[in-house]
C-alpha cells in the first residue's frame, strides 16, 4: 500500500524547489516552491488529505500561480535604458570600423577593440570603411560606408 507524502515531504520539496530558484533565476521554481509550502500546510492542517489529491493541489497550484505571474509581469515590466546591455554584437549596430581582413565570397573579419568579429556582407578589400548594419546570429551583417 503506497502511503501519502507527510507534510514536511512538501516543505522539504519547497525548499529544493527554492535551492534551484537561486541556481537556475528563471523565477519559475519560485512558484513551484510557493505551491509546495502551500500544500504542505494545508496537509498539515488536514492530514486526511490523500497523497493523489495532494499531488493535484500542487500541480494546480503551479499552473496558477505560473500563469499569474507571467501575466501580472507583462504590463509591469519597465524599459530599459540600456536595451542591448547583456546583448554585445547589438551594440555595434550602426558603427563604422575599418575592415582588418578582405570580405572574399560573403565572409570577411573586422577587429573591434580587443575581438575579432565575422562580417558578411559584398566582396571588399581590407582597409575599406564598413558600417555595421546588423548582427546575424554570431557576425555582422555590413555594407559599405560612403559617408
Amino acid at each position: 500500500m503506497i502511503q501519502g507524502p507527510e507534510f514536511w515531504w512538501w516543505w522539504i520539496a519547497g525548499v529544493v524547489l527554492l535551492i534551484l530558484e537561486v541556481m537556475v533565476p528563471a523565477t519559475f521554481f519560485l512558484w513551484l516552491a510557493i505551491s509546495a509550502g502551500i500544500v504542505g500546510l494545508l496537509s498539515w492542517l488536514v492530514p486526511s488529505i490523500g497523497w493523489e489529491f495532494q499531488v493535484l493541489i500542487f500541480a494546480v497550484l503551479s499552473v496558477i500561480s505560473v500563469v499569474a505571474w507571467r501575466a501580472w509581469l507583462k504590463p509591469h515590466t519597465e524599459a530599459s535604458d540600456q536595451p542591448t546591455l547583456n546583448r554585445r554584437g547589438e551594440q555595434y549596430v550602426g558603427r563604422v570600423v575599418t575592415l582588418s581582413e578582405p570580405i572574399a565570397n560573403g565572409v570577411g573579419r573586422i577587429r573591434i577593440a580587443d575581438a575579432t568579429w565575422g562580417v558578411e556582407g559584398p566582396d571588399l578589400p581590407a582597409g575599406t570603411r564598413i558600417r555595421i548594419a546588423a548582427v546575424v546570429g554570431t557576425r555582422f551583417r555590413v555594407e559599405q560606408d560612403y559617408g
